[in-house]
């Protein structure tokens, strides 16, 4: 791993290079898009995540793939903590951000995507998976600080603005996509 990680049991990146720089010996790689395929509404269903997952062109994790937004960052947290209970030993995740994509084609930050990939890390800390590389923990740190105001965020960030995101519910989920099971222990 090039840009290491590897000691944390909890890493943060951004899109496919990111994705692939931080994998490497993690249980999990956690995909966030919050505004995935999205209608309008703030909330893609797990098939229309997972297509626009496939879509990216995420490379096939050694691990788990598992799809995230802001409403189901609970529900992925206890499902990567019944996995470590499940394996008896810690279980690492990487946690990646997908970003939006400029015209020609070069990545851009999406704050959306920031809030939600900090909001699945905060929840991770809650249940005491705390052991944070220094990019997860300020992903984190960013959805705690501003999660009074995540949904006027998530709204009006670029991506909001180019897909009309009209309403938003932020309503918690208990829907786990997972696009592949981890690897026997």
């Amino acid at each position: 791993m090039s840009e290491s990680q590897a000691s944390y049991q909890v890493r943060f990146d951004w899109g496919l290079a990111g994705a692939a720089a931080t994998q490497e010996g993690a249980d999990a790689v956690i995909w966030v898009d919050q505004l995935a395929a999205d209608d309008g509404t703030g909330d893609a269903t797990g098939d229309q995540a997972s297509e626009a997952a496939g879509a990216a062109g995420l490379p096939e994790p050694e691990g788990a793939l598992v799809l995230a937004t802001v409403q189901n960052a609970r529900a992925v947290a206890d499902w990567v903590l019944e996995r470590q209970h499940e394996r008896g030993g810690r279980f690492r995740v990487t946690v990646i951000a997908a970003g939006g994509v400029r015209a020609d084609g070069s990545p851009r930050f999406s704050v959306e995507d920031l809030l939600a990939a900090g909001a699945v890390i905060d929840a991770l800390t809650e249940l005491g998976l705390d052991h944070c590389s220094p990019e997860a923990a300020a992903a984190g740190a960013a959805y705690a600080g501003l999660k009074n105001a995540t949904k006027h965020l998530v709204k009006n960030s670029v991506t909001g603005r180019e897909l009309g995101v009209s309403t938003l519910d932020l309503t918690p989920r208990d829907e786990v996509t997972v696009i592949k099971e981890p690897a026997a222990a």
